[in-house]
């Protein structure tokens, strides 16, 4: 249901991370499924972060995926770079420790492998130069692509049930964003944070909000933290058997600010960690602008494309891209938002720590 409670009364000061069995969503009974989108609702409204039991993805899925990443990241640095992002056509491949940079101005101590959604090259969208989206550049490690592939697959489709549920939160019909993604930039993650003893010296991957709608996340380790209103941070650790989802900054534009975008970063600790998150986009020339329930008039939410924001984030983010808008080669689109600038990092009452 959509709420007209003001953001400054809304409980945006938690100290811990609601979960909520989702597995009502996939029951043939209306109001098994709405009820757990009411649970959705309050968790995105009051603080932007859930777990979810109950999901359909099976678990040799997510062994696999985890075993890809594991055999892809063993490999030889040089061999790791024969997949450099910075060398794809369509931003996706290997990143290496430093190339990220978020607004602690730091390196992320993290390597990754892009993945994203299988748009092929004769794709009209590919042929007119759309950014972000194209075939995957994989690697030729064995069963890498596969595993991947069929993971990719599960989590997406878990996506488009998430989706129907916050429709059904926000008082849309249950099927209303089914169209919103056919095509999207939507990129899944394989992230390894290596063991690192000086863990205490830097942020495993600095504060920020996610770009998309929602993120679905699978970690095997604690790190994550979530910003709340307070500007206090607040850890999400793994649950066995759960995925982390949180709300991304178009779902924060279509509620002007109803659903919070919230701010999270990874602290550094000693362990090694491995974790997956997928960003669930909508395609990439979809306008977002708050939906008519939450128009007003009065908020300060702009009509954003949901690919040029993604793409100019990018820009301000890899290095290999603010190099080539430094000279020239590239631009940011018209309007291009800086980072950091949904959810807590303008609610925030302190700064948070870096």
């Amino acid at each position: 249901m959509t709420s007209n409670t003001p953001l400054a009364e809304q409980t945006e000061t938690f100290t811990s991370i609601p979960v909520v069995n989702i597995a009502g969503l996939y029951s043939e009974n209306p109001q098994d499924r709405q009820a757990v989108a009411e649970e959705l609702g309050q968790a995105a409204r009051n603080v932007g972060f859930l777990y979810i039991s109950g999901h359909q993805v099976p678990d040799d899925l997510i062994k696999g995926v985890r075993e890809a990443a594991k055999n892809f990241f063993a490999l030889p640095f040089e061999r790791k770079m024969d997949y450099y992002i910075g060398t794809s056509a369509t931003h996706k491949g290997f990143v290496p420790e430093g190339e990220e940079v978020y607004g602690s101005g730091r390196p992320d101590h993290k390597e990754a492998f892009d993945i994203g959604f299988e748009v092929p090259a004769d794709n009209p969208l590919v042929k007119a130069g759309t950014p972000l989206l194209g075939p995957n550049n994989w690697p030729t490690v064995p069963g890498f692509k596969e595993a991947a592939q069929a993971y990719y697959k599960a989590v997406f489709a878990l996506g488009r049930t998430l989706f129907r549920g916050f429709a059904l939160a926000l008082d849309l019909p249950e099927h209303y964003f089914d169209d919103h993604a056919n095509f999207p930039p939507s990129k899944l993650r394989m992230i390894h944070y290596p063991y690192d003893a000086e863990a205490q010296d830097a942020p495993g991957i600095g504060a920020h909000t996610d770009y998309e709608c929602f993120t679905i996340l699978l970690a095997d380790q604690p790190g994550l933290e979530v910003m709340n209103g307070h500007g206090d941070w607040i850890d999400a650790p793994p649950i066995p058997g759960a995925f982390v989802v949180n709300i991304g900054d178009m779902l924060e534009v279509m509620t002007a600010g109803a659903f919070v975008a919230t701010a999270h970063r990874v602290r550094s600790v000693k362990e090694e960690r491995y974790s997956f998150p997928l960003f669930y986009a909508c395609d990439y020339h979809t306008q977002i602008r708050p939906l008519p329930a939450f128009a007003t008039g009065k908020e300060d939410y702009e009509t954003i494309t949901i690919g040029e924001h993604m793409w100019a984030q990018a820009l301000q983010t890899y290095q290999y891209l603010v190099r080539r808008v430094q000279e020239g080669k590239l631009t940011l689109p018209e309007g291009a938002r800086k980072t950091a600038t949904f959810g807590h990092f303008k609610r925030a009452k302190s700064e948070p720590a870096a």
